[in-house]
């Protein structure tokens, strides 16, 4: 049976792959369809994307949302994950073996089926899950193609929200992006 992005989401919400599993609430498969214009992958689920299931639901979410307005896109037009689909305790990091854990197990897939135009990846986690590179600062608003995929990079909206500079180069990035899209 071919995967779907519903077969895909049952199978996320089911993962005992990792030992996050034991410590969710709710796994995070992500939200949108296939075809978006955009995919947007970002890190791990936070408390609120635990407690109901969906991806950029708090703070960060808003942030998001707002960046996505500012280049007229609105979120049901976009794919929306995590390079982790469980939320790691006291909001850590995800550790390398949990991001390969998803990345070959959930992520490549979803990337294959919503097959958007260009995949935007929001952060270091989602940066090293999929490209295998590290630092943000050095591939921020740069499009790195790969296996005939576009792949933009930016910061995580959390550091967004937290810092102005990088508040200010997200959005140069997101004008960059704009012209993308």
């Amino acid at each position: 049976m071919a995967d779907t992005l519903f077969s895909l989401a049952e199978g996320i919400r089911r993962c005992t792959a990792c030992p996050l599993y034991k410590n969710r609430t709710l796994a995070v498969p992500g939200e949108g369809g296939v075809g978006a214009r955009l995919m947007l992958i970002g890190e791990a689920p936070g408390a609120q994307e635990d407690r109901v299931g969906l991806p950029f639901v708090g703070r960060s979410g808003k942030f998001l949302d707002l960046m996505l307005q500012k280049i007229g896109l609105l979120r049901n037009e976009v794919f929306v994950t995590g390079a982790c689909k469980c939320r790691p305790l006291d909001n850590r990091m995800p550790m390398h073996k949990e991001l390969v854990m998803c990345r070959e197990l959930w992520l490549n897939k979803q990337i294959e089926l919503v097959s958007a135009r260009v995949v935007v990846l929001l952060g270091g986690a989602a940066l090293w899950s999929v490209l295998g590179e590290k630092d943000v600062k050095k591939w921020h608003g740069r499009v790195v193609v790969r296996d005939a995929r576009m792949y933009f990079v930016t910061y995580h909206p959390a550091a967004g929200m937290r810092f102005p500079a990088i508040r200010k180069i997200m959005e140069r990035d997101f004008e960059k992006l704009k012209k993308m899209v």
